[in-house]
């Protein structure tokens, strides 16, 4: 790993995995270019950060059936379509991640037995979840600050699918909370929509005080 802060992994760390399920890889309802590719080094980084006694937590998008996000939940509406409405946006997706589905499947190589913990969002029929903390009308908490903050957790680490949303938004919010963040950007990929989105979130999140590390 580099960066230009030096810094340690250890029991006060945790690793989220971020939504790295089928309908986010190529094939996927909503395929995040080359989402594949970074399986195989974030195996090998969860199973170091382990071996270090940090704690390891995974994500899930978890949407009930004609979830409000999805484009098909609205008339006229087609993925991509701009959308506006509290706790939704800023585009309308295809429909992804149904509960139950076999899109909404973490992906089987990861070793989620290492895993103290599955956070699943995005459940409310009306409100997306993007971060791992909180839901998108920025009120709705997941509990997974409650749990890092119990575990004594001060350090987090971001990894997984999407760069410029779900990961973004977990690393900003982790940010709000109080932990210092370390985003892995060579583990995660994004979707670049709207376009210069990947460009803008890496700009925000180093402005924001965030560490842009690779492994």
């Amino acid at each position: 790993m580099s960066n230009n802060k030096s810094f340690i992994i250890d029991d006060h760390s945790a690793l989220l995995v971020i939504d790295i399920q089928f309908d986010f890889l190529p094939g996927g309802a909503l395929s995040v270019p080359d989402g594949d590719k970074i399986i195989t080094n974030i195996t090998d980084f969860i199973s170091e950060f382990h071996k270090k006694k940090g704690k390891i937590i995974f994500t899930q998008d978890w949407h009930p059936k004609g979830h409000f996000s999805f484009a098909s939940a609205h008339e006229g509406k087609k993925p991509g379509d701009l959308i506006n409405d509290l706790g939704l946006g800023p585009i309308l997706w295809p429909d992804h991640c149904v509960q139950g589905s076999h899109g909404a499947k973490i992906h089987p190589d990861l070793p989620t037995d290492l895993a103290i913990a599955i956070i699943r969002k995005g459940c409310n029929q009306k409100i997306d979840s993007y971060s791992a903390f909180l839901e998108n009308d920025h009120q709705t908490s997941t509990g997974l600050t409650g749990l890092l903050k119990d575990l004594e957790i001060t350090k987090v680490f971001i990894c997984g699918l999407a760069l410029d949303y779900c990961c973004y938004f977990s690393a900003v919010d982790a940010k709000h909370k109080g932990f210092d963040v370390f985003f892995v950007e060579n583990l995660t990929k994004g979707i670049d929509q709207p376009e210069n989105s990947i460009e803008n979130a890496l700009r925000d999140m180093k402005e924001r005080g965030i560490h842009i590390i690779t492994y």
